[in-house]
């Protein structure tokens, strides 16, 4: 028998799926939107998060909570589908 493989990241070997559109999202939000605004405006739902925990998740270095996912989609204004698409 083969071994198994996991499959913990993205197909493009990241940590997560939705950085790149979080990072697109972000900059093409008008007004632009820094990554500490975004940082500060998910602190405001309760979520502790700085600039450096946003720049890691859209470089695909840091895994997304479900919890940071509902956050995120909020602020956001978009749907878990547009978030979640690879």
């Amino acid at each position: 028998m083969g071994e198994m493989m996991f499959k913990n990241k993205s197909i493009k070997g990241k940590n997560n799926i939705c950085g790149e559109k979080i990072y697109n999202l972000r900059k093409s939000s008008f007004p632009k939107m820094s990554q500490r605004i975004l940082a500060d405006k998910l602190q405001l739902l309760g979520i502790d998060m700085d600039k450096n925990a946003i720049q890691r998740i859209e470089s695909g270095q840091r895994f997304v909570t479900d919890i940071e996912l509902i956050a995120l989609k909020k602020v956001l204004n978009v749907s878990f589908e547009e978030l979640l698409q690879e």
